[in-house]
């Protein structure tokens, strides 16, 4: 009897185990580079709400021009990880029909963290006022970084010799080997790639950006000494702010996400115990100018007792050509 009692029990607990597969919530995140901070965020959310019974995908992307892309799209992804001003500049682009569309279907789920500007190059260059007539790497087609260099270029009218438009590995691998002058890279310090490739030896230095016009636009900020172990002095730089965004559904997926982003509310303190070092400079309640929180956010969030308040299809981007045609 004993035997059977044990074998039913087991019996039980695989079916409640199918069962709780059977029902949990599938999601998909999109993020950035897999060295960069969105990524690292990602998987941390991740592992977060699986014990919540979500399945959330994280996929690598080029970043935040992208990322709005996948989700206003959403075959694969109903959130994603941008940047501030990428969002803002969609959102305040009406004259574009393409831009409109895309502001009035990308919701804003939480504020997340200040990215900073990363400007890495040789150490002969004094700072970002010094990149007249140098060759910069400024970021992939797609990304945020590329948005934001293009801006502050546009801004502070500071003239490279020559912009060469390719992800943040290859922008490094450039520099490295003496073939480019400075990159930029977008992300909450520390970042991953600077952390593990970056040396003394390689001869590289952040540097500052103080540019008068620039820092009209964004927040001064400073990436202290020692958050990479070849930077021995802090650098002044500028930041966006990461923010966490979804499609606006009126489907069973505005209750999902409502969950989702209600599950984050209720686990910060897990989130910054376990996650990256970034979640201890999150506020989910900083009130991001010109941006409202999706209404299946805050009704879920209400509920909860901490919270606050020539390619293929798959390949287009059209987010990404109407942003260069206005940049160009």
């Amino acid at each position: 009897m004993r035997n059977w009692t044990m074998k039913l029990a087991l019996i039980l607990i695989s079916v409640l185990a199918l069962m709780g597969e059977a029902y949990a919530v599938e999601l998909g995140i999109t993020t950035g580079s897999e060295k960069g901070t969105y990524y690292q965020f990602g998987l941390n959310l991740k592992e977060l709400v699986k014990q919540y019974n979500f399945q959330l995908n994280v996929l690598p992307s080029n970043g935040s021009i992208d990322n709005i892309n996948l989700v206003y799209r959403k075959p694969q992804a109903q959130l994603g990880i941008v940047q501030s001003d990428v969002l803002a500049f969609v959102a305040r682009v009406q004259t574009n029909q393409v831009l409109r569309d895309v502001s009035q279907k990308i919701k804003m789920v939480f504020p997340l963290y200040n990215e900073e500007i990363h400007l890495i190059g040789k150490k002969g260059i004094s700072g970002f006022d010094d990149l007249t007539g140098k060759k910069v790497a400024i970021g992939a087609e797609g990304s945020g970084t590329y948005v934001t260099a293009k801006l502050l270029f546009e801004v502070s009218k500071i003239k490279p010799g020559e912009i060469l438009t390719i992800g943040p590995e290859e922008g490094l691998a450039e520099l490295k080997a003496g073939k480019i002058d400075a990159m930029f890279y977008v992300a909450g310090y520390p970042v991953k790639l600077f952390t593990e490739k970056v040396s003394e030896q390689d001869g590289l230095a952040l540097l500052p950006i103080l540019n008068p016009a620039v820092v009209q636009f964004y927040p001064n900020v400073e990436i202290p000494a020692g958050v990479y172990a070849w930077q021995k002095e802090p650098v002044s730089t500028v930041a966006v702010k990461a923010v966490l965004i979804a499609y606006n559904f009126r489907t069973t997926n505005c209750y999902n996400i409502g969950q989702f982003a209600a599950i984050i509310a209720d686990n910060m303190d897990w989130l910054i115990a376990n996650g990256h070092p970034k979640w201890k400079a999150v506020d989910l309640d900083y009130p991001l100018k010109g941006w409202e929180q999706y209404d299946c956010v805050r009704a879920q969030l209400e509920k909860s007792p901490k919270s606050k308040g020539g390619k293929s299809p798959a390949d287009l981007n059209p987010v990404l050509d109407a942003i260069k045609e206005i940049l160009r």
